[in-house]
């Protein structure tokens, strides 16, 4: 997709925003999105499907090898031969994962299998960087690392930011870096990891949330995966907030990607039906919204077994 225009930052903006966590809470509480009767409602074929589609498969343990990364790719193309038994979903080439999302050492390793394949035009090659999953690194070694995940083949760069900064209240500076490192990206997608809980509440979350996107962050991004606490509904609720209001002050849209904790199917459908609620449904698909999750098996022996 075309890289997000950067806009000017606007701090009066970012200071005058206020969240009020009574009032995400109780929103949360009464929503269809996470209602378990909803939710087993919309466990569907269809609604599998998408799940599956908007996955970024993640390998990010640090011992991955060339020989793991080509089966990670295998999964993501065909995501249904995961499942266990007699496989009774009829072959589907637009059943596939969005991409694999691995570490920049292995993004050739990537691109070689995708290509191999032939499956190089439909999943695509995520890598994190810019100090993933800390952040906390000399800004140039970041900026330098999301250069080399480009130049060696990945089309999609998940960031996370120097969460200091949020706690701080250094809006300018954590605009200044992103911005640095939406041009560092280029033409490849950008999705900003907050790591939601570890900022500080609700109100830097919208906060940050809304700094990533005047950067040009094409996605805003929950969690690394390596935090304590994961992201909930609530931090999930926050981050659509954000989204829909940058896109009523600007007409651009920008996706949301939960990331860490997706591994049951129920929790994948809860952020499915938050975004189709609160931003609307074309935010189901893949150019706006992902989930970061390694737990394709789970997802493919529900569909295999629903049909």
């Amino acid at each position: 997709m075309p890289a997000k225009e950067v806009l000017d930052f606007d701090l009066a903006w970012i200071n005058s925003i206020k969240v009020e966590d009574a009032e995400i809470k109780s929103r949360v509480s009464t929503a269809k999105f996470a209602d378990p009767k909803s939710i087993g409602e919309n466990l569907t074929s269809a609604a599998i499907k998408n799940v599956i589609t908007v996955i970024d498969l993640a390998s990010l343990v640090g011992t991955e090898t060339p020989e793991s990364i080509a089966e990670l790719c295998r999964k993501a193309v065909s995501p249904m031969d995961e499942a266990d038994g007699e496989i009774k979903v009829p072959k589907d080439p637009s059943v596939h994962c969005a991409t694999v999302c691995i570490y920049p050492a292995r993004i050739q390793d990537a691109v070689e299998s995708l290509k191999s394949s032939g499956a190089d035009k439909s999943v695509l090659v995520a890598a994190v960087a810019a100090g993933f999953p800390s952040g906390a690194y000399p800004l140039h070694t970041r900026l330098a690392e999301v250069a080399y995940a480009v130049s060696a083949g990945a089309q999609e760069i998940d960031v996370v930011i120097d969460r200091s900064l949020v706690l701080r209240g250094l809006w300018q500076q954590l605009y200044e870096e992103l911005v640095q490192i939406r041009k560092a990206c280029g033409e490849a997608t950008l999705k900003v990891i907050l790591s939601v809980t570890e900022c500080g509440g609700f109100t830097n979350i919208y906060r940050a949330s809304a700094t990533a996107m005047l950067a040009g962050a094409d996605f805003v991004k929950t969690s690394t995966g390596k935090e304590a606490v994961t992201a909930s509904l609530n931090e999930g609720l926050v981050m659509c907030c954000a989204i829909k209001a940058f896109y009523n002050r600007t007409g651009i849209k920008v996706g949301l990607k939960p990331a860490g904790g997706v591994r049951t199917l129920e929790t994948a459908i809860s952020w499915l039906l938050l975004v189709k609620q609160e931003l609307g449904p074309e935010w189901a698909d893949p150019k706006l919204f992902r989930i970061g999750s390694s737990a394709l098996k789970v997802f493919a022996n529900y569909l295999n077994n629903t049909n």
